[in-house]
């Protein structure tokens, strides 16, 4: 694919949980665009892999304090912070009658709240009258499908993906035009993890085919879509969803029908 000049070069960029899965791809499409990239996580990526060498930070993002000290070292070794992306995120099968209080409480901080805090000291970083005079930035929340229709098996996650889309249009409207705030909205990533997801290659094939374009999406088309919302080329957009699913999914009926099955 022809490499297109986002204008990101030397751009300082905050991606969490940018080490593993879509993260690290999100991750190198920035690194590739001459981004100064910075990743956070529980741990760190694993050796050998191609995102090790990012600047790297291990941060609970649940925890404000943490989130801060991150932030203000990030600014602290690089000057500045240009671009966030609140990627972190994710939540194990469990469904919701059987799933505790306690359970259901952590989803929603690690996938809704802990996006917030990290987007408030952005916009903290962001708005300050640092160094280099920077006044503004960007910020892209990456959210899910699971947010926009139901998500058995991941209730909780579904409902704080909601609420990052929500969050999105508020935080825009607060913050403009000084810091523009989107989000993408994620259909099934073919990540690492992905047979071990979906049972085994049959049952990954078997997604594919639910989605109108074929395949599900590679962690690189996450982070295309991410760079461009983050870039100079989308200067007048703020408080948009892109979606980023492929199409969607097939409506059930179209393969339950008669007249379907005939042609």
């Amino acid at each position: 694919m022809t490499n297109i000049d986002l204008g990101l070069a030397g751009k300082v960029v905050l991606v969490t949980g940018g080490v593993r899965g879509v993260g690290a791809g999100i991750s190198r499409v920035f690194r590739d665009s001459g981004a100064v990239v910075v990743t956070c996580a529980r741990r760190p990526a694993d050796e050998g892999t191609d995102v090790a060498d990012l600047d790297f930070h291990s941060a609970d993002l649940r925890d404000p304090d943490a989130v801060r000290e991150m932030i203000d070292a990030i600014v602290a070794k690089h000057g500045r912070l240009d671009v966030v992306i609140n990627n972190a995120g994710g939540a194990p099968f469990a469904l919701a009658a059987d799933a505790s209080a306690n359970f259901h409480s952590k989803i929603v901080a690690l996938n809704l709240l802990s996006a917030l805090t990290v987007a408030q000291e952005a916009h903290r970083a962001m708005t300050a009258d640092g160094p280099d005079g920077q006044i503004g930035g960007a910020i892209v929340n990456i959210s899910s499908v699971s947010g926009h229709r139901p998500s058995p098996g991941t209730a909780s996650y579904g409902a704080a993906k909601a609420g990052i889309d929500s969050l999105t249009q508020s935080l825009a409207v607060e913050w403009a035009p000084a810091v523009r705030v989107n989000s993408v909205v994620v259909g099934p990533v073919k990540t690492e993890l992905a047979e071990i997801h979906y049972g085994d290659a049959e049952g990954v094939a078997a997604v594919d085919a639910t989605i109108p374009m074929g395949r599900m999406a590679e962690p690189a088309d996450v982070g295309r879509a991410a760079a461009f919302l983050a870039s100079p080329l989308a200067a007048y957009i703020t408080g948009a969803e892109l979606l980023v699913h492929g199409g969607g999914e097939k409506p059930a009926f179209l393969s339950a029908s008669t007249a379907e099955n005939k042609h």
